[in-house]
């Protein structure tokens, strides 16, 4: 009889374990408590419109082509995305605008034109992103570096030789306003650090990093929009004979020594020899593991960023937008410190992302389908009904004021997400996207590992431990934990 083993939670993360489990000869059981999987990655219909309701920038797919190739699977016969011209629209309120295109000499090329930053700058600081890469993915990114054995790998001793270009005692705004001369352009890069919900003013210059996805590897985008990555993997995880128990809820795990022997879900106790947890690290030792003091420990580090998001079925189409645009701030600092008070700007930066420039039914002909987010603190307790109806407004005054039009007056019908609505429907603790922040330099050494000396058959994956969140590194922390279990007997 095959080894069972579960995992809870049916995020991409969790998608990802389950796949690489069954690969790896377990009886692998999937248990997600809402009616889908996807976690995050969610979708809706509004009005005649879908919307992807979570993450929707694609960076790295070859981290989900992997997960078919370890099945045997031809990637490309179940699963399509095609590469983006330009990664980013950006505009700024004093009529200013910007395409990042995703070929980097063309991107030089205008951003030497629009700001007129030298392109050799440019070009330098995407150099030095692309080598900050190579010098820490294999250990930060794509191992557990917490352990000590890492430590002792070839890669870890050209990182001690090359500690000074890490930049970690330097911030990422420090660094950035030293290669550039236009607050534009460090504006522009300065936004990296919302990627993983930290701020640049504080957030390690190491985080420059992030910019090299984008701008050096390339932005991509699925034919069918980003719920198709979710819809794929679990057609996958089916033929790799995952059962998927979707609206099964895990309420607690069952602890014998430093063994997780069993979960208890609202269909009974069940035993199992692999334990991966999917689930937000604090309510997963709160509700799951009932533990009170490591659920505390957990709590003082300081939680990421959340989001507003409102989806809007628009009347009429906007050709002035591209798939992914920014509206930014004119006084980024000043956002910042609002969101370190517990509060939102009067002049939030706005992300603006229309699926339907991608994927052309996602929207009726000549109407929009408008995800528009800022982001906000997590929750703390604010009067998010004040906070809504104050950032709504003023997020449309700016819209409109950048796309000379009444954007009320286009908005055809409203869905609104909130923090405490995201802590809801995903169980992030207090609404908080990727868990921890990264604004300190020792932020990656507290995060949560993916494994815990304390239980010797328990995983860690997920947005809310290492190496991070966002699609990438879910899936790189799936790949860590699985390849530290061994294959089943």
């Amino acid at each position: 009889m095959k080894t069972k083993a579960a995992v809870i939670g049916a995020g991409i993360g969790g998608l990802a374990s389950a796949i690489r489990l069954a690969v790896k000869g377990y009886d692998t059981h999937l248990y997600e408590k809402s009616s889908r999987t996807g976690g995050k990655i969610g979708e809706m219909r509004l009005a005649g419109c879908r919307f992807d309701t979570g993450p929707s920038l694609f960076t790295l797919p070859e981290l989900v082509d992997e997960l078919f190739t370890l099945a045997g699977e031809d990637p490309r016969g179940h699963f399509r995305y095609v590469p983006l011209v330009s990664s980013c629209r950006y505009f700024w309120d004093d009529g200013t605008l910007l395409n990042a295109w995703t070929d980097r000499q063309r991107f030089a090329e205008e951003a030497e034109i629009v700001t007129g930053e030298p392109r050799e700058n440019i070009l330098g600081f995407l150099d030095e992103c692309a080598e900050l890469y190579d010098l820490t993915a294999g250990i930060f990114i794509f191992s557990p570096f917490y352990q000590l054995e890492n430590f002792r790998k070839p890669e870890s001793l050209n990182v001690a030789r090359n500690f000074r270009k890490l930049n970690a005692f330097s911030t990422m705004h420090g660094i950035i306003s030293r290669r550039f001369r236009s607050p534009k352009l460090i504006q522009l890069f300065d936004r990296y650090a919302t990627y993983n919900g930290s701020s640049p003013y504080r957030a390690p210059g190491t985080l420059n990093v992030i910019a090299h996805l984008e701008h050096n590897m390339g932005a991509f985008f699925p034919e069918k929009g980003m719920r198709e990555i979710v819809d794929a993997l679990e057609l996958l995880a089916g033929r790799c004979g995952v059962t998927i128990h979707t609206g099964e809820e895990v309420v607690s795990v069952v602890k014998q020594g430093k063994i997780v022997s069993a979960v208890e879900t609202t269909a009974g106790v069940k035993p199992f020899g692999v334990v991966v947890s999917d689930v937000d690290v604090i309510p997963f030792y709160r509700k799951l593991l009932k533990e009170e003091t490591y659920a505390r420990k957990q709590e003082r580090q300081e939680r990421s960023t959340s989001a507003l998001i409102f989806y809007w079925a628009m009347n009429r189409r906007f050709e002035e937008l591209d798939l992914h645009n920014i509206f930014f701030s004119s006084d980024y600092p000043g956002e910042f410190r609002a969101l370190r008070k517990g509060e939102v700007s009067a002049d939030p930066t706005v992300y603006l992302f229309a699926s339907s420039r991608a994927v052309s039914t996602d929207a009726p002909e000549g109407k929009d389908n408008w995800f528009v987010m800022i982001n906000v603190p997590y929750d703390r307790g604010q009067d998010w009904k004040g906070v809504v109806s104050v950032a709504r407004g003023n997020i449309i005054q700016k819209l409109g004021k950048r796309l000379s039009c009444s954007i009320e007056e286009a908005i055809g019908a409203e869905q609104v997400l909130d923090p405490p609505l995201i802590e809801n429907l995903t169980a992030s603790h207090r609404g908080a996207l990727y868990g921890s922040s990264s604004n300190s330099r020792f932020a990656a050494f507290r995060r949560h590992p993916n494994v815990r000396n304390r239980y010797e058959n328990l995983w860690f994956v997920g947005g809310s431990v290492h190496p991070g969140g966002g699609i990438p590194l879910c899936l790189a922390s799936a790949k860590i934990a699985c390849d530290m279990i061994p294959a089943a007997k």
